[in-house]
């Protein structure tokens, strides 16, 4: 062990003060040298767990000796650090941010992520529908909106909103271009009129307006449709669709032009297209424009909104277009018979493509054969549309004053939400900014030193801070280089939490750096605060690194950037931040001033005044023993002891001393630990009341917990100002609409399984939340409305077989398209080698009595029905897969062989919810759902249901059993940690203790403030137990390296670790505290008032609780000394053999001696003026013994002084050496003092040695202090003929020290 590396003290020799009870090495032997604490227990002046010291010695020689190396390339270290670091930032370059909502919460490994990879896998997407909402509002929440008013406002911004367009690669695109419609059907040969119902076919937009006339004005089209031989333009405000096609079939029929109109009547007759909106009342009965059909028009009576609207609407297709009241009115109250008599809201839902949908519609258009067109391409077109759409209902509202004045309409899509979540996901430039800016202004000030210039540590801990944000940086940029995605929760709250974490660090370095003035100062460093600052980091990377099981990717992706940041910080402070304090070491040495020290000049001490007279006769007197009977003056006189303790330095500074410029601040946090705060809080009665109102505090955070809810409303995720805020508020509160769909999966055989099917639709009635149709059923799936097509097919081939328009081998020309086509279906066998048998005409039927339809041609029909019924296939959104196979039926044609579709792998069944207002709502309704599902799943039926309830909600499901798994895991993983890092388990159970208490307030404090559990706050509890972890650590390493009972052993750690902790805690509160500028409502409570919660929480149990607890019930210390209660042993001299018999040396306790003693000044040209020489013995030992004092003098000074060569000084047998220019020679006055005690072997050089030229009386004035002691030295010989040699040695010591402008040290030594 380096000698350099010991604390010395002087030995008071029965002074009433022991200064031996206030150095680090006596009263905290194992935290300072564990080496030390060893050689106690073994020579048997201590016991205690000699495990944990070894351990503990060989973390402190690592650092040590890492300490050591960085101090010696401090240059080295920095240039290959900023080259390290720059690389890593680079890297930023390539992250990648995650904003979606399914990329963010869905659970790694789980059943949802398996069934959004099979949908994904299956139909390519994820989502089944795209939808544009707007709802209306009225200012006062008493007020309704069943009134033509209301109405009328919401049709002009619905008209004007849905014809915005959007120009992308120079191509113009409306809402036609996109928008979800009915297919039209369709005709072999090229046929005008496919083409007019093409045009005529309108956008499908679930809207109340639908109920009356006036919601004929949102269907276009976009220009008058021209039918030949009609003068009138088609549009859907005149158009009465029924009376069109009678005129069209009259007048071709006259022209003798050939048209299956039957299939077009067909078609409309199936989904009861029948006069449109001529029939329906009008909102404005006075109105030139209300059709005369209109069942109100010219009324002077509005109409009764409330009465209509009651039990939903219908579109123009009545069948397959009935909007159900609970979608399109909110907040309704209704009176006795049901009827709507209030509401507070409209809403209007615009149905739009899905990405793969558009690109498969327009893949094939010439309008899309110069882009190169892409799903990626399509989906930037829906979103850039419904942008538009947004902004301009935005301006709309803005222009048109008689709407905003009465109504708030509020517009949602899903691409606003995804622009939110991309905009909130980047972080905040001006955030960071500030932050940054008030840590380093914080470390600037409580660092700084108005007193003491050259001791202050202000620019080294600004360094330090500007390294953390650098590392910070670098540790974000190994993220992105290691493929670790970014999310809103790791760019929002990362940077500032490593910032806050990371300047624990900074302080705990600097609060060691400011101790000790010792040359070899940096391993010094290390050696001591280095294991602390190594486990409080590993613990809280521990427990970020056990959190990223959790399998949200969201939070897996936080933890793990958490954790590598905090890796990265512990890098820079152990490694970069040491190189920074060796160079600041040089600024101190030249005794520059810590600002501006280029600037400045050097700064100079206050002449000290020189001690009386008397005094230094006093100090002169050199009577052997007989100067042990003053102890009093030699302790009053004594050398001011560096700043390793502030009680020491100030027991040890004279009163006129006090503010001296080596003074510390006037307040110092370890000070006001050691003689205020803790003992106050060692008080019993105090000691009472913390622990009853801990205990209080407990009990109640635990009943809170109970009531604690689950939930992360989607409104949390947008800004409070936003209009999208608004739009989630209103629809929370008055709609709860989402849309969800019941999917069914291949391995499944659809055409014997239909019973099984059907019985799964039906389950769903009894699911709460899902609206009914106005019978109070569900409305048709795929399977029903297939069926239902097959039934009216063969009904109509029944009724004409028996009129004699078909046979069993062929049919007549008055046979109908239907009875045909009915025809050609029954004949397939469902065979590919022998399709067709006629036969079956008389023994088969499409649909059986009880409902199922024939399985063995059961896909054949399937071709049939997806192509000839088109609009009942597209109302069903079934999204069969794979897509059924083209069949268009033709009277004309006799092939009687059909296409066979391939096995289904993917169906679905649509369902609107409404009512689900919170997370517990929808946590029941997914329950009932799984359960269905599980429960069908047990009848060979595999399917899942999907839409935005379980993409976002369903993790809520297994939140609570995976977050007490994860916590059980961390808790387990920190009790193993922190009994390996303290090494000892009863010090690590009330370590655990403490935090799972701090835990279970921290869940109570959450049900005061209104915060849900979701997966954020279970991020937020992991990084909690992290945090605390380092707390408590911290404290309590300090309470077992310190020697005494309980409570002084809490006082020395409380000395020890207050002063970092607040500082930690503060800047984390600063960087935390920025949080609270994001316009965010999810950041502001999720992480700005959790972490602050989290904060205060640790530091009321950590600074007031914990203490109290280790007073009480705290372990044994690591190291016991058996001789003194309250310190150790005076630590014994480590010898130092040396290799060579002739030149052999022993080093006692710092000391040297030679066996050449004319040549010992040879050995070291840089030897430590701390040193002090003892006298040569010529016995050469086998073991020694020593009882000795050592003497620590400060070694920096605050000014230089002028160089006079080479000297060459000292006295008695201690030979002096050549020390470097930077150690001043002493001024004549230590030669008086020297000449005065003529050692009896005096060096022969020394004889010869020319005094130095004398010294500046101004700079240099004369203090001299002595201290006498008296070792013992005792050397045992053993020869080999077991003769036995023991010689003992007393000596007296006189250490005569002068002390001019700055601390020049010399010793002399008399035996």
């Amino acid at each position: 062990m380096d000698r350099d590396s010991l604390p010395r003290v002087p030995d008071t020799h029965g002074d009433v003060v022991d200064e031996k009870l206030f150095s680090d090495l006596y009263i905290r032997t194992s935290w300072v040298d564990a080496q030390v604490a060893l050689d106690q227990i073994d020579k048997g002046k201590a016991r205690g767990s000699r495990t944990a010291i070894y351990l503990r010695s060989v973390f402190q020689s690592h650092l040590e000796t890492l300490g050591s190396s960085v101090q010696k390339h401090a240059g080295k270290v920095l240039f290959v650090a900023i080259l390290v670091l720059s690389t890593f930032c680079v890297g930023l370059k390539s992250a990648q941010i995650h904003s979606k909502v399914h990329q963010l919460w869905i659970q790694e490994g789980g059943r949802l992520e398996a069934e959004l990879a099979y949908t994904q896998k299956t139909i390519g997407e994820d989502e089944s529908t795209t939808h544009q909402l707007l709802i209306q509002t009225t200012h006062d929440p008493n007020a309704s909106v069943l009134h033509p008013q209301a109405l009328l406002a919401h049709l002009d911004v619905l008209v004007k909103a849905t014809a915005v367009k959007v120009h992308l690669y120079d191509t113009e695109w409306g809402l036609r271009d996109m928008c979800n419609k009915p297919s039209a059907p369709s005709f072999e040969g090229t046929y005008y009129v496919e083409q007019i119902l093409r045009h005529l076919i309108p956008c499908s937009i679930i809207t109340p307006l639908d109920c009356f006339w006036e919601g004929s004005q949102l269907l276009g089209p976009e220009s008058a449709v021209v039918i030949p031989g009609i003068e009138q333009r088609l549009l859907w405000t005149t158009l009465n669709p029924s009376s069109v096609m009678q005129y069209m079939k009259q007048k071709l029929t006259e022209e003798k032009i050939s048209f299956d109109f039957e299939t077009v009547e067909q078609y409309m007759k199936r989904a009861a297209i029948g006069s449109g909106y001529m029939e329906k009342p009008c909102l404005n009965p006075q109105n030139p424009s209300c059709p005369n059909t209109a069942p109100n028009k010219n009324s002077s009576q509005p109409p009764d909104v409330g009465a209509i609207l009651s039990g939903g609407c219908y579109g123009y297709a009545a069948k397959y277009m009935h909007w159900p009241e609970e979608l399109i009115v909110g907040g309704a109250k209704r009176n006795r018979s049901g009827h709507l008599r209030k509401a507070q809201a409209l809403q209007t839902v615009v149905q739009l493509m899905t990405e793969k949908e558009m690109y498969d519609q327009w893949y094939d258009n010439y309008k899309v054969h110069h882009l190169g067109w892409t799903q990626e391409k399509a989906a930037e077109v829906l979103n850039a549309w419904q942008r538009n759409f947004s902004r301009e209902v935005e301006q709309l509202l803005r222009k048109q004053s008689r709407i905003s004045a009465n109504y708030d309409i509020y517009v949602f899509s899903s691409a606003a939400l995804d622009d939110i979540l991309a905009k909130f996901s980047h972080p905040s430039a001006l955030s960071i900014v500030i932050g940054v800016a008030v840590t380093v202004l914080y470390a600037f000030c409580t660092l700084l030193r108005w007193r003491d210039p050259v001791r202050g540590q202000s620019s080294v801990g600004v360094a330090g801070v500007l390294l953390m944000c650098f590392s910070t940086a670098a540790g974000l940029g190994l993220c992105a280089l290691l493929g670790i995605v970014f999310n809103a929760a790791s760019t929002q709250v990362v940077p500032f939490l490593a910032l806050g974490l990371g300047v624990d660090h900074i302080f705990m370095l600097t609060a060691a750096y400011a101790e000790s003035n010792r040359r070899e100062q940096t391993k010094l460093i290390l050696k001591k605060v280095g294991p602390s600052i190594l486990f409080g980091a590993c613990s809280t990377a521990g427990s970020f690194f056990a959190a990223a099981f959790i399998p949200v990717p969201a939070l897996k992706v936080f933890c793990l950037q958490a954790a590598i940041v905090m890796c990265s910080n512990l890098a820079a402070a152990l490694l970069v931040f040491p190189a920074m304090i060796s160079l600041d070491l040089r600024r101190r040495t030249a005794g520059r001033a810590d600002i501006f020290c280029c600037c400045f000049p050097v700064w100079k001490e206050q002449p000290k005044v020189a001690p009386p007279p008397q005094v230094l006769a006093l100090n002169n007197n050199n009577g052997g023993r007989g100067s042990r009977h003053h102890p009093k003056a030699c302790n009053n006189n004594r050398v001011p002891l560096p700043a390793q303790n502030p009680l020491l330095e100030q027991r040890s500074q004279a009163p006129g001393q006090a503010g001296s410029s080596h003074s510390l601040a006037s307040f110092s946090l370890a000070n006001f630990a050691f003689e205020h705060y803790t003992p106050f809080l060692m008080r019993s009665w105090v000691k009472f009341l913390a622990v009853m109102g801990f205990l209080a505090a407990l009990i109640s955070s635990l009943y809170a917990s109970t009531r604690l809810q689950d939930g992360l409303d989607i409104i949390d995720l947008v800004p409070k100002s936003s209009n999208e805020h608004k739009f989630l508020d209103a629809q929370t509160r008055l709609f709860g609409f989402y849309s969800m769909y019941a999917v069914t999966q291949g391995n499944f055989e659809y055409p014997t399984q239909q019973q099984l099917l059907r019985d799964y639709h039906d389950s769903f009635v009894r699911v709460p939340h899902v609206i009914k149709n106005d019978n109070g059923g569900l409305p048709d799936f795929w399977l029903l409305l297939f069926r239902e097509w097959l039934s009216n097919l063969q009904k109509t081939f029944d009724e004409e077989i028996r009129d004699g328009r078909l046979t069993k081998e062929c049919w007549f020309p008055n046979a109908s398209s239907d009875a045909i086509l009915a025809y050609k279906l029954i004949v397939q066998t469902g065979h590919v080698d022998n399709p067709v048998d006629k036969d079956l005409v008389v023994t088969s039927r499409l649909v059986n009595s009880d409902g199922i339809i024939n399985p063995k041609a059961f896909y054949n029909y399937l071709s049939a029905w997806a192509t000839n019924d088109v609009f009942a296939y597209g109302a069903s959104q079934g999204k069969l897969y794979p897509e059924p196979r083209q069949y268009f039926h033709q009277p004309t044609e006799y092939d009687l062989k059909i296409p066979k579709s391939l096995p289904l792998v993917y169906a679905q069944m649509p369902f609107y919810l409404h009512g689900l207002t919170d997370t517990s709502q929808i946590k029941t309704l997914i329950g009932h759902i799984r359960d269905l599902s599980v429960k069908f799943e047990g009848f060979g039926l595999p399917n899942y249901p999907s839409g935005i309830p379980f993409i976002f909600w369903e993790q809520y499901m297994t939140l609570r059993s995976s977050l007490a798994m994860i916590l059980a895991c961390v808790f387990l993983a920190a009790l193993v940690l922190v009994s390996l890092l303290l090494l000892s388990v009863w010090a690590a159970f009330l370590v655990i203790l403490s935090v799972l208490a701090s835990l279970a307030q921290i869940f109570g404090a959450m049900t005061l403030l209104g915060i849900k559990l979701s997966a954020i706050p279970a991020v937020i509890l992991i990084l909690s137990v992290g945090m605390m972890l380092c707390f408590n650590v911290l404290i309590s390493l300090g309470f077992m390296t310190s020697v005494g009972n309980r409570q002084r052993r809490v006082q020395l750690s409380m000395q020890m670790s207050l002063g970092p902790l607040v500082h930690g805690m503060l800047t984390s509160g600063v960087a935390v505290f920025m949080l609270s500028t994001s316009p965010f409502e999810f950041v502001i409570r999720h992480f700005c008032w959790l972490l602050l919660v989290v904060l205060c929480v640790g530091a009321c149990n950590s600074l007031v609780v914990f203490p109290i607890l280790l007073s009480m019930l705290g372990p044994e210390a690591e190291l016991v000394p058996l001789e003194h209660p309250d310190r150790i042993s005076t630590p014994s001299p480590l010898p130092v053999r040396s290799s060579k018999r002739s030149g052999k040396s022993y080093v006692v306790q710092g000391s040297r001696s030679s066996r050449g003693s004319c040549k010992s000044h040879h050995h070291h040209n840089y030897k430590d003026v701390n040193d002090p020489s003892l006298t040569t013995i010529t016995e050469e030992p086998q073991s020694w013994k020593s009882s000795n004092s050592s003497i620590q003098m400060p070694n920096d000074w605050s000014a230089p002084l002028p160089n006079y060569g080479g000297y060459h000084g000292g006295g008695g047998g201690g030979v002096r050496e050549s020390r470097p220019a930077s150690y001043a020679a002493p001024p004549p006055a230590y030669h008086k003092a020297a000449a005065q005690h003529p050692h009896p072997h005096p060096h022969p050089q020394q004889q010869h040695q020319q005094p130095p030229p004398p010294f500046p009386a101004a700079v240099y004035p004369p203090e001299l202090q002595s201290i006498v002691v008296q070792p013992e030295v005792t050397v045992e010989t053993t020869h080999s003929d077991s003769n036995t040699t023991k010689v003992t040695a007393t000596a007296n010591i006189k250490v005569e020290l002068v002390t001019p402008g700055r601390a020049v040290r010399s010793y002399n030594f008399a035996s």
